[in-house]
C-alpha cells in the first residue's frame, strides 16, 4: 500500500487511466444526450487524454512535479470539445498543487490537496458552471476524500473513496440536470471521468492494462472521417515534421521572436509555445537537425521528434482505405502556409465540407481549421492558426457550441495576440456574420454588428438519429431523419425531403429575408430544387442562396436571417 506517489507510478497512474478511457470510449459515446454521429464526448477526452499520455511517455524525470507539469501542457495543447477542455483544466489544477511539492513525490495529503486543486481549476474554465455534469462529479469526490480523511491511510483508499462518491454522483447527474432524465443517460463527461480514475486506481494497485490496439485504430480511423482522395500528386514542400521541447538556460535571455523568424525562414506549420522555462516547438522543415541546433542554443532538450512526412504521404496514398496517417497531420492534405506579412486582420474559422470551406475562403477567411460538427479540433489547431495568420487582429469562428472552449484557449496561450473569439454555434451562424465583416473597421465594431447577426438570426440542421429516444415530447426512431434548431431535436421523419420540409416550417418566418441552404454530399441537386421552391412556398418574398457545402453526416444547414 503506497503512502506516497513518485512521477513514474504518476506516470503509470495517468497511463493506465488514459488507456482504460481509451478502451472504453465507445460505450461513453453512446451516452451522448443527442442520438446524432458525431465526434462525440469519449472520443474528445480519450484524444485529450492521449494527447497529455504522448507528452509524459518520453519524460525522463521521475518527479512527480515535472511528470504533471508536463502532462498539464500536453492536455491543454490537445484538449478537444469542452468535454477534454475541462478534463486538461481540473489535471492543470491538479499540477498547480503538486508544483508546491519540495521533493519529488506526493504523500496523501498533498495528493488530496491536488484532487482538489483539480475540481477548482475545472469549475474556474467555465464561465457558467453547470450542475449534473463532470463538474460535479470532480468536486463531490474530492469533497468526499476531504470528509474521510482520517480513515484514508494510502494513495489507494483516497483514489478508493475518490471513485466510489464519483460513481455515486454519475448516478445522480439525471437529477440534477433534466435532459439527462429525458434521454435515459448519465453525463457522458462524468462517465469518462470515472474510466480514468479507475484506470489510475488499478495502477496503484499494481495492475497495467493493455491498449485494445487493433480494434481502437479501426475505430479511430472511423472517427477522424479521413479523406484520402486527390492527395497522390500533392507537393511536400517542407518534408520533415520537426517538434521538440527546450528547457532554457536563461529565461529572461530567451529572445522568442529571433528563435521564431529563424525558424520561419526555414520551413512552414510553426507552433511555438513557451511556458516558464520550458519553450515546446512544432514546425516542418527540410532541416530538422538546423532547426533542434538552433533550439539547443538556448537550453537543454527535453524530447524531439523527427517524422519523415513524404514517406507518411506516399504509405497514405498506397492504402487510402487503411488510413496509416498520424492525425496531427492532417495539415499535410490541407495545406495552409504562414502569412510572412502582418496584416490588420486574421479570420480563423472551424468549417466542415469542401464546399463550405470554399464559402467561407470566398467571404474572406484566412485559415480553416478542419472539423467542428464531425471532430472537434485540438486547442494547439488554434494556436497554429493564430500564428499562421500573422495579423494584429484575430476573430475565430467555432461555429460549434463544444469548440468554443477550445478556441478561447488561445486567449491565455497567446497573450501577445489581439484575439476575439465570437460565439458561433453552427456554420449558419459563421457565414452570416462574415457577411457584415468590414475590415476597414475596428475589431470591436465588427464584433457588435457580427454578434448582432448572430444573435438575431436562426439556425437549423437536418442528420440523421442513431438510436431510439424521446426529447421534447418527439419520439426519435433510429435512422429517422432528424430536424435540429435551438438544440431541440424539432422534426423525426423517416423521409429526407419531408423531414427539411418540417425543418423549415420550424424556422422560417413571415418576416424572413435571406436563407441560406448548405446542402450535403449525398443530396440530388432535384431534391434541393424541391427544397427551394417550398421554401418560396413558406415566404415568397424570401432570398433563397444554395450551396453546394458537400458535408458529411448533415445533409442540409440552413441558415435563416
Amino acid at each position: 500500500m503506497a503512502n506516497t506517489i513518485s512521477g513514474s507510478l504518476f506516470r503509470k497512474m495517468v497511463t493506465n487511466g488514459a488507456i482504460n478511457l481509451k478502451n472504453n470510449h465507445q460505450e461513453i459515446n453512446h451516452l451522448n444526450v443527442f442520438p446524432v454521429p458525431d465526434g462525440d464526448t469519449g472520443t474528445n477526452m480519450q484524444m485529450t487524454m492521449m494527447a497529455g499520455i504522448k507528452e509524459v511517455s518520453a519524460l525522463d524525470s521521475k518527479s512527480i512535479v515535472d511528470v504533471s507539469k508536463i502532462l498539464s501542457r500536453g492536455l491543454l495543447m490537445g484538449a478537444r470539445g469542452n468535454s477534454g477542455v475541462i478534463l486538461s483544466q481540473f489535471f492543470r489544477g491538479v499540477y498547480s498543487e503538486i508544483a508546491k511539492i519540495k521533493n519529488g513525490s506526493a504523500t496523501v495529503d498533498e495528493f488530496i490537496a491536488a484532487l482538489v486543486g483539480g475540481y477548482q481549476m475545472a469549475y474556474r474554465a467555465v464561465m457558467t458552471p453547470v450542475e449534473g455534469t463532470i463538474l460535479t462529479v470532480v468536486r463531490e469526490a474530492a469533497e468526499n476524500v476531504l470528509r474521510e480523511r482520517p480513515r484514508l491511510k494510502s494513495i489507494e483508499d483516497v483514489l478508493q473513496c475518490y471513485l466510489v462518491q464519483a460513481k455515486e454522483s454519475l448516478d445522480r447527474t439525471p437529477e440534477l440536470l433534466p435532459v439527462l432524465k429525458q434521454a435515459g443517460v448519465v453525463d457522458s463527461g462524468g462517465a469518462g471521468f470515472i474510466k480514468i480514475i479507475e484506470g489510475m486506481l488499478l495502477a496503484a494497485q499494481g495492475q497495467t492494462l493493455a491498449l485494445q490496439q487493433e480494434h481502437q485504430e479501426q475505430q479511430q480511423h472511423h472517427e477522424e472521417g479521413f479523406q484520402g482522395r486527390n492527395i497522390e500528386n500533392f507537393n511536400i514542400e517542407f518534408g520533415y515534421c520537426t517538434e521538440f521541447i527546450v528547457k532554457l538556460h536563461n529565461v529572461s535571455d530567451f529572445d522568442q521572436d529571433n528563435l521564431r523568424n529563424t525558424l520561419l525562414q526555414m520551413g512552414d506549420s510553426l507552433v511555438l509555445v513557451q511556458d516558464e522555462e520550458l519553450v515546446k516547438v512544432h514546425v516542418h522543415t527540410n532541416q530538422p537537425g538546423v532547426a533542434i541546433t538552433l533550439g539547443q542554443k538556448y537550453g537543454d532538450l527535453q524530447t524531439m521528434k523527427v517524422e519523415n512526412m513524404r514517406l507518411q504521404h506516399d504509405s497514405v496514398v498506397e492504402s487510402i482505405h487503411e488510413h496509416e496517417h498520424d492525425h496531427d497531420h492532417k495539415e499535410v492534405v490541407n495545406y495552409q502556409p504562414v502569412k510572412a506579412e502582418r496584416s490588420k486582420y486574421g479570420i480563423i474559422s472551424v468549417c466542415f465540407g469542401d464546399g463550405i470551406k470554399q464559402a467561407f475562403r470566398e467571404l474572406g477567411v484566412d485559415y480553416i481549421i478542419d472539423g467542428g460538427q464531425t471532430m472537434n479540433p485540438p486547442t494547439e489547431e488554434f494556436i497554429k492558426a493564430v500564428k499562421a495568420v500573422n495579423a494584429e487582429n484575430v476573430i475565430i469562428l467555432p461555429n460549434n457550441s463544444n469548440v468554443i472552449l477550445s478556441a478561447e484557449q488561445t486567449l491565455t496561450l497567446c497573450e501577445d495576440q489581439n484575439i476575439r473569439v465570437l460565439k458561433t454555434k453552427s456554420i449558419g451562424q459563421g457565414y452570416a456574420s462574415l457577411m457584415v465583416f468590414d475590415n476597414t473597421q475596428e475589431i470591436d465594431d465588427n464584433l457588435e454588428s457580427m454578434s448582432e447577426i448572430v444573435a438575431n438570426m436562426t439556425t437549423g440542421e437536418l442528420t440523421y438519429a442513431v438510436r431510439d429516444t424521446e426529447m421534447n415530447g418527439v419520439a426519435i426512431k433510429k435512422g429517422d431523419f432528424i430536424g435540429i434548431t435551438k438544440g431541440n431535436i424539432v422534426v423525426s421523419i423517416p423521409n429526407r425531403l419531408e423531414a427539411v420540409k418540417g425543418l423549415l416550417d420550424k424556422i422560417v418566418k413571415d418576416t424572413s429575408e435571406i436563407v441560406t441552404l448548405f446542402y450535403g454530399n449525398d443530396v440530388e441537386e432535384t431534391e434541393v430544387n424541391e427544397v427551394k421552391a417550398y421554401l418560396q412556398s413558406i415566404n415568397e418574398d424570401v432570398e433563397v442562396e444554395i450551396i453546394n457545402g458537400k458535408q458529411e453526416i448533415y445533409a442540409y444547414i440552413v441558415a435563416v436571417e
